[in-house]
């Protein structure tokens, strides 16, 4: 049998600004929700706008059906394999489809990036209860996989 105990490695909180700084910093994030009792990961290409985070996708898309009304978790990150380093940072809270005409015009003045050929004509809206992240310093591979 393999053992996989781990060194020790370093980890620290961030704060919430911390956090809204480095969304800014990746295009890319991860929406989780929930679909016929299953979680449900969907990589995205995203916007912060004011206290929101922004996702525009396609009117039929899982996402777009079955996300809206529902509280998800949003995941964004940054990983140094080289020197085993990064940061971490997850939202959690109501996410809802942008509905209102004024919203939807700022929104769409934005022209926010979307993934593919697929008409999005959808805006998501995600404005956080919960935000955690952490900043991870370098550390050791685990004992058993060092070889």
């Amino acid at each position: 049998m393999v053992s996989m105990i781990r060194e020790s490695h370093d980890w620290e909180p961030l704060t919430h600004s911390e956090c809204f700084a480095l969304l800014a910093t990746v295009p890319v994030g991860r929406v989780v929700y929930s679909e016929r009792a299953m979680p449900i990961v969907v990589p995205v290409n995203f916007s912060v706008v004011g206290s929101d985070v922004i996702v525009r996708t396609g009117r039929r898309s899982r996402l777009a059906m079955h996300a809206p009304g529902n509280v998800v978790a949003f995941e964004v990150d940054d990983i140094d394999m080289a020197s085993r380093s990064g940061w971490s940072v997850v939202l959690t809270g109501l996410i809802r489809l942008v509905r209102d005409p004024g919203e939807l015009a700022q929104l769409h003045a934005l022209r926010l990036p979307a993934w593919g050929a697929t008409e999005f004509d959808r805006y998501l809206a995600l404005r956080p209860d919960v935000v955690s992240g952490r900043r991870i310093a370098g550390f050791s591979r685990p004992t058993a996989l060092a070889r």
